[in-house]
């Protein structure tokens, strides 16, 4: 498709266009600000993940190299835009787009902005502060690198630890942490027999024991602010650098867990956007072809524009044209405008299609599940009467943070050597060994003792273990 030649005030013009479309679909958007580039510079965005300003570590440097070998062979492309969520959002187009491609991609943009502003997934990552909290996170950094005592190597040796562990956190920070206190007066309320009305007829039930002064009180899941606040021997240093990759680890999650809404919502903006700009010919038909190149099922495999798109339409036909037994679920004068954006509120991946993703969809999108035997991945269930629940489990486990396995913190002072016991939370898959191993061993390096992890492995009880003498492997 060859370039069609534009200029900067044109860019400006279609953007005008689109915003009253923007309002006058419901989107509400932050202030918009957009960056052309060249592949260069695109390149250098997508290694330091959209952020103009980020701390250095060697694999930044990795995997721009990787983006860049990929893109001068041919082997992959370059996005067409990426949007930063922050307050004014900011987004950065290719400069060598057409100028369908660059009304396409501003309207796309306009539709991530909104979603990163609706959605309670990032109401916590405090947009506004964005840019300023990466570009502080890396002036921390290159004074600590540029400080003698520290220096580059120590810097990095602790980088590489925290960003192999930095997704073992919480994974809904909507749900409020309980602070130390809580935590006590729930085990209390935990260990106490519950109230019996006719307890001058039963047995006396005495309060099960509590050890108050176990750490933690309740399982754990954010292993690195875990081991900043409870070993002792890390410098002031090392805690600021567990507490920066915390906290960009928190950014990102919740574009992690919403990917596939995400992509849908802007998608399914952008073409109605689109349509109603009522595009000259060479225009539109270019945008037909390039609105479906992104949409198309990619087999064997999920597309998340196209499952996202897909969803949200069916979203709109149920409030709009529901069935009879549809309509019974339904309030009284809903529509589909009604149950998009309050679904674009309230949901992530795994509620939006545990909701939505009904029997029809998935037979219609010819969803199916496979499984390794042996040599060969075999289609073990299809989308039909029988299968759609196992398909739609299986999806269900995969979305999102579910792909990473979580793992807990049960005891700071296992077996009363300050060893750390963590277990992993088995939902039917077992762990990589391999990564497991590594997984231990930066968190031997943060904590400085030996570490366990209880699990399971071919369906039976085992504790894996690192420590001064490396990686083991123990049945329980």
């Amino acid at each position: 498709m060859s370039a069609t030649p534009y200029a900067l005030a044109e860019l400006e013009d279609w953007d005008g266009r689109i915003r009253e479309h923007v309002v006058r679909l419901g989107l509400d958007c932050f202030p918009q600000e957009f960056e052309l580039c060249d592949h260069n510079q695109m390149l250098g965005y997508m290694a330091y993940s959209g952020m103009p300003a980020h701390y250095p570590h060697w694999s930044y440097g990795k995997a721009y190299e990787k983006l860049k070998t990929l893109y001068d062979h041919g082997v992959s492309g370059l996005p067409y835009e990426m949007v930063i969520n922050s307050n004014p959002s900011l987004a950065y187009l290719m400069r060598d787009n057409s100028l369908c491609l660059q009304i396409l991609t501003i309207a796309h943009v306009y539709g991530h902005n909104d979603f990163f502003k609706g959605n309670f997934t990032f109401q916590h990552t405090r947009p506004e502060f964005t840019l300023g909290t990466f570009k502080a996170h890396a002036d921390r950094l290159r004074r600590y690198i540029d400080t003698p005592s520290i220096g580059a190597d120590k810097v990095e040796a602790i980088l590489d630890a925290a960003h192999a562990l930095a997704l073992q956190s919480r994974r809904n920070f909507a749900i409020r942490r309980l602070t130390d206190a809580e935590q006590r007066t729930r085990a209390i309320e935990n260990a106490s027999p519950p109230h019996d009305p006719f307890q001058r007829i039963h047995a006396r039930q005495s309060a099960q024991e509590v050890d108050l002064h176990k750490v933690p009180l309740a399982p754990d899941e954010d292993l690195l602010l875990f081991i900043r606040d409870h070993n002792p021997f890390l410098a002031d240093w090392e805690r600021d650098l567990l507490t920066v990759v915390y906290e960009q680890s928190a950014y990102f999650i919740p574009q992690i867990e919403t990917k596939i809404m995400n992509e849908g919502w802007a998608t399914f903006f952008h073409k109605r956007i689109l349509d109603a700009l009522e595009l000259p010919q060479a225009l539109h038909l270019e945008f037909l072809v390039r609105h479906n190149q992104v949409v198309r099922p990619i087999p064997g495999s999920l597309n998340p524009y196209h499952l996202g798109l897909r969803v949200w339409e069916e979203i709109e036909r149920i409030g709009n044209d529901p069935t009879p037994e549809e309509r019974e679920r339904l309030a009284p004068g809903t529509t589909g405008r009604d149950l998009l954006f309050e679904s674009r509120v309230c949901d992530r991946d795994v509620s939006f299609l545990r909701r939505w993703l009904t029997p029809r969809l998935m037979n219609e999108m010819d969803l199916f599940r496979y499984e390794q035997r042996k040599d060969d991945l075999v289609i073990s269930d299809v989308a039909d009467d029988l299968g759609w629940q196992r398909v739609k489990e299986t999806l269900l486990a995969r979305v999102g943070m579910g792909s990473i396995p979580m793992i807990r913190i049960l005891d700071a002072d296992f077996a009363h050597d300050r060893s750390l016991l963590l277990a992993h939370d088995h939902d039917g898959r077992d762990l990589q060994l391999e990564n497991a191993e590594h997984t231990l061993a930066y968190a031997h390096r943060l904590w400085g003792r030996d570490v366990f992890l209880r699990t399971v492995l071919d369906g039976k009880p085992a504790t894996l273990a690192f420590g001064d003498k490396g990686f083991s492997r123990d049945r329980a």
